[in-house]
């Protein structure tokens, strides 16, 4: 048994690479649009019942704080788990496997979802 190997880890100290919070935060958002596809079913099903129905899930949308963040939650999540998937998909392809191509992938891929998610603020509030 190796004697070197930390025997208590502190979470706090451990520093990840970017590749790594990246993949980690679209694990993170996968789980979110699950959990977010409660809200979309109820608010489609709602504007689907009648047009009174229509009228008061539009209604929701436009004045409710909670349901726009909500939905800007929702489109935030699903617009990063989409770039970071067609990352990981160019992954799969054999393409910025290594140390300096993934860590530009991972820059890109925040930018790209940072700018793509203010924009969805955007169009949303």
């Amino acid at each position: 048994m190796n004697k070197k190997r930390p025997v208590n880890l502190d979470f706090r100290t451990i520093k990840l690479p970017l590749p790594a919070i990246t993949s980690i935060i679209h694990r993170v958002t996968g789980v979110a649009l699950f959990f977010g596809a409660i809200f979309v079913v109820y608010i489609l099903g709602l504007s689907l019942e009648s047009q009174s129905g229509f009228n008061a899930a539009a209604a929701i949308l436009r004045d409710s704080f909670l349901a726009k963040l909500i939905a800007w939650g929702f489109v935030s999540a699903l617009l990063y788990h989409m770039i970071a998937g067609i990352k990981h998909l160019i992954m799969d392809f054999g393409y910025c496997e290594e140390l300096e191509s993934g860590q530009l992938a991972a820059k890109v891929t925040v930018i790209v979802a940072v700018v793509a998610v203010l924009l969805a603020g955007v169009w949303i509030w």
